[in-house]
């Protein structure tokens, strides 16, 4: 059989598509493979270039298929999809992927590594308790609302509804509403335990990582932040400048322009939104100490008295992203003016 220069896979939980191409384009083998052919198949090759999408157990496959000295390639899926042709099936989506591979353009996803992955899921776990936690408050919060007890928001007054809840001289509660809600509130209390303890786990983590210490230095970014950065941006080297890594978590405008006229738009929100928020957050968290009396730069002030206070979080949080990438590729420390050192 003539040589297999490259190869476009196609991954599934099952039945995977192969589409493989020889060095002038003609097409080699084009089959399925049932899951526990892949490998197989992979060993007995020579090593050629293989691509695939960026999806679920990509990483894992990407890793499997490495290893037999095969160059792997993963890019976005939205990136693959303008070259299948016609209508969508498992053979386009492989011819596809092995087109889109080979393009001297194309834009590749880095390769983790099983402890890389595991970094990721601990912060993916945490953000899961997180957010199961608040739905719980948000939840008995407003079921006690429908009792006459109102609350504000935040873990403080869901403290003090759940003190409220095994007060047994408080009337307002019938006791079978009582027992539902303080189901509730021993939910509340254990997420709070399970993310208290992997925020021990991360913060030893990136106590023990040099990298994630000095992005600790960033006002507004702290061990949550850093993690979230190290675990997944691989290669900060990849963007070329900072603007590119703010575009690539979401937090640069969105552009629509066209004869020479500029149009910008709100941010793209593409990328990884997990740390948009976390930076956005982080930002937030700087402005509200505006209002206590802490200086900040000039730029920001004189956004917040001209643009909406969110606006001014996420032009701080892209500002941010930006010095991130600075440490990340150039090294050191971030170095405070006078004016945010107080910060």
């Amino acid at each position: 059989m003539e040589k297999i220069t490259t190869i476009g896979l196609d991954l599934a939980k099952s039945v995977f598509q192969v589409h493989g191409i020889s060095e002038d384009g003609r097409i080699i083998v084009r089959r399925a493979l049932r899951r526990s052919q892949v490998l197989d198949f992979f060993r007995n090759l020579e090593p050629c270039l293989v691509g695939i999408e960026a999806c679920a157990s990509a990483h894992h496959w990407a890793n499997e298929i490495g290893a037999f000295g095969h160059t792997v390639r993963m890019m976005p899926a939205a990136y693959v999809k303008a070259y299948v042709k016609r209508n969508k099936t498992d053979a386009a989506d492989a011819e596809a992927i092995c087109e889109a591979v080979m393009r001297p353009t194309m834009r590749f996803v880095p390769i983790k590594a099983p402890d890389e992955q595991a970094a990721g899921m601990v912060l993916k776990t945490r953000e899961l308790f997180v957010r199961q936690r608040t739905q719980t408050a948000n939840a008995m919060r407003a079921h006690m609302a429908e009792l006459g007890i109102i609350a504000a928001t935040g873990m403080t007054s869901v403290t003090k509804l759940i003190a409220i809840l095994r007060d047994e001289n408080e009337a307002r509660l019938p006791s079978a509403a009582r027992a539902a809600l303080l189901e509730m509130a021993e939910q509340v209390e254990r997420l709070t335990t399970r993310i208290e303890a992997l925020d021990t786990k991360i913060v030893a983590a990136v106590k023990s990582d040099e990298t994630a210490r000095r992005l600790t230095s960033i006002p507004g970014v702290g061990p949550i932040i850093a993690a979230t950065v190290r675990a997944t941006v691989q290669d900060p080297g990849a963007f070329p400048t900072g603007r590119d890594l703010a575009a690539w978590i979401g937090i640069t405008p969105r552009a629509h322009s066209s004869g020479g006229k500029e149009r910008l738009g709100r941010i793209s929100k593409q990328g990884n939104k997990q740390l948009r928020t976390l930076l956005i957050v982080g930002a937030t968290s700087i402005l509200k100490q505006a209002r206590r009396g802490v200086k900040l730069p000039a730029w920001v002030i004189s956004l917040l008295a001209r643009r909406p206070y969110k606006v001014a979080a996420v032009a701080l949080a892209n500002k941010m992203a930006r010095t991130i990438w600075a440490l990340l590729v150039k090294g050191g420390v971030y170095q405070a003016s006078p004016i945010m050192a107080r910060l």
